[in-house]
């Protein structure tokens, strides 16, 4: 007959592994790959609630909880919502509510009403004139991890009155923008932007009414309705009177955004000891501290 010790050790040793979240389950890609534990679960709770989301944000189409929806490229099916670049915008609003499912579930809610009422396809698809805002927006290279790199160029008009006289009209241009330049991020490996909004050429006589509620406008739209798109933002140029900008943006703003946001001087030096560290000197224009050609 075995002793005890014989016993024991012929016994099996049940050790209780911690569970894997996303091992062999879930459709992953190189930005999934990154999520933490607590964000999948957040996720998985967050997903069951999205037929429940559509169904409350268009409670006039009887079929809205089980229709597929298309949004920034990526085609969200409440019925079958397990692809990673879904996986991906919905952690966005996760991340922006501190991975809470009911908050981010809120704010998913309030995001698809504002697309429809605000009507982003046809603000999209709408000619601006290009004597106005031709000059406003430019897409330029990546920066070393590759996200897309966005200039806002607020001194290229130089009649800011033709810009902001109409706040619905720039903030229609404002969003379009917004969206042709999501457009450019695959969900895969890149879901974020560096943008640049650069000052040159404003001066004092620029600062007006419709200047400060466009701009109060924009801010309040993309910091309820586009959720860690951000990777960076830089403020260049940026004069002294200006500072009442960022006092307006300052109350409108998270903490994680505000972070993400410097404001830099003026001169070629002083732009590009801020921007170099990120953006190789190759894929940075000379205005702003690099060698490649200016826009």
């Amino acid at each position: 007959m075995p002793s005890a010790s014989q016993v024991s050790a012929a016994a099996p040793t049940h050790v209780l592994a911690p569970p894997v979240l996303n091992e062999g389950v879930e459709p992953s890609n190189a930005l999934t790959a990154k999520f933490t534990p607590a964000e999948w679960i957040a996720l998985k709770k967050f997903r069951s609630m999205l037929s429940e989301s559509f169904a409350e944000a268009f409670p006039d189409d009887p079929d809205a909880g089980v229709m597929p929806y298309r949004m920034w490229g990526i085609t969200i099916d409440p019925k079958n919502p397990k692809e990673a670049r879904v996986s991906v915008i919905l952690m966005k609003f996760l991340r922006a509510r501190n991975l809470d499912p009911t908050e981010a579930k809120d704010m998913f809610i309030s995001t698809l009403r504002w697309r429809e009422s605000f009507n982003v396809d046809a603000a999209m698809n709408e000619r601006f004139p290009d004597e106005v805002f031709g000059n406003l927006g430019k897409v330029y290279g990546k920066d070393k991890q590759g996200h897309p790199v966005i200039y806002n160029l607020y001194g290229a008009t130089k009649d800011l009155n033709a810009v902001f006289g109409d706040v619905q009209r720039f903030l229609r241009w404002r969003v379009a923008f917004m969206e042709k330049s999501i457009a450019l991020l695959d969900f895969e490996t890149v879901d974020q932007m560096v943008q640049i909004h650069d000052y040159e050429g404003v001066g004092l006589s620029n600062r007006t009414d419709n200047s400060k509620n466009a701009a109060s406008e924009a801010s309040s739209i993309f910091q309820g309705h586009y959720p860690e798109f951000l990777s960076r933002k830089f403020f260049v140029n940026v004069p002294s009177f200006l500072a009442w900008i960022f006092w307006l943006f300052k109350p409108l703003l998270s903490t994680a955004t505000l972070a993400k946001m410097t404001v830099v001087g003026s001169g070629h030096r002083v732009i590009g000891a801020a921007l170099l560290p990120i953006i190789d000197e190759a894929k940075l224009p000379k205005k702003y501290g690099g060698v490649a050609v200016d826009f």
